[in-house]
């Protein structure tokens, strides 16, 4: 592994310890470029972390465009990620757009606009989960991938939505709302009062819609996924998180903190899918 790799793959592990984990069950010639991926998903998802104010962020992320726009893929830049990232772009000719529309999904993470409806979600976890699934998968198996872009679809909803909710306190105390303003109406509370204080009366009812979402999708996705080939299996497998990080939401609520599973569990649930995949044997 050269050193570029190497800060690559920790950059995986310190960010993103699950999908680090995931990546080490695909074959050792597929490693490098998942990390890429995973290491570039890190990067931007963790823009407005890094970075507090909406504009810089907007520049970063054009940054990343150029970068994934440029020609001269064999050309280093000294950005151990983004030198990688190219890298597998090319070398697995994965398509541009696919990175374009998933900066562009991520511009809504710079700024504190409330999420519009349940339509706007799905779009939003369709560019941004649904395609990093399908974008390892192409990398995995190209020939197989095309065949599995519509539960690349619903597993991207199921794990961007599980992690929304994981996500709720530090969303809440920024003033972010992702919960959408028409799952809220129903529950009869409003992004702005979901997000002030104990988000009013309606806040534990747009709660658990949005858990019963995520379960919808998840339970799609597995439904389908009993013909997932061994091949793409790792593209998934982060997947096997999301049933028990709902299960453990819906006993105890996101609003009153985060919900953690140990490291032994989560390594567990990631081992079982990884040998017996989709449904339990």
């Amino acid at each position: 592994m050269t050193e570029n790799a190497k800060i690559v793959m920790e950059t995986v592990r310190a960010a993103d310890h699950d999908r680090y984990v995931s990546a080490l069950y695909a074959p050792n010639d597929k490693r490098d470029a998942l990390f890429s991926l995973y290491a570039f998903n890190a990067e931007i998802s963790g823009i407005r972390d890094r970075i507090r104010e909406a504009l810089p962020g907007e520049v970063r992320l054009q940054w990343w465009r150029d970068v994934i726009a440029a020609e001269d893929a064999g050309a280093g830049i000294g950005h151990p990620v983004a030198d990688a990232l190219k890298a597998t772009i090319s070398v697995h000719r994965l398509p541009k757009p696919a990175f374009e529309n998933m900066l562009e999904a991520r511009v809504f993470d710079l700024y504190d606009d409330p999420m519009p409806s349940r339509t706007d979600l799905e779009g939003y976890c369709g560019e941004t989960a649904a395609a990093l699934i399908q974008l390892a998968a192409m990398v995995l198996d190209p020939v197989a991938a095309p065949r599995f872009a519509g539960l690349a679809g619903r597993a991207g909803c199921a794990q961007a939505m599980t992690g929304l909710l994981l996500l709720l306190p530090l969303h809440r105390k920024r003033g972010q709302c992702f919960v959408p303003a028409d799952i809220l109406a129903a529950a009869g509370s409003s992004p702005e009062e979901f997000v002030a204080g104990d988000g009013g009366p309606g806040a534990q009812r747009a709660v658990a819609a949005m858990i019963a979402l995520a379960q919808e999708h998840l339970s799609a996705f597995e439904k389908g996924a009993s013909v997932l080939p061994v091949s793409l299996r790792p593209a998934f497998l982060p997947l096997a998180l999301s049933r028990a990080y709902l299960g453990k939401m819906e006993r105890h609520s996101p609003l009153n903190g985060v919900a953690q599973l140990s490291a032994w569990r989560r390594h567990w649930l990631l081992l079982r899918r990884a040998t017996r995949g989709w449904p339990d044997a």
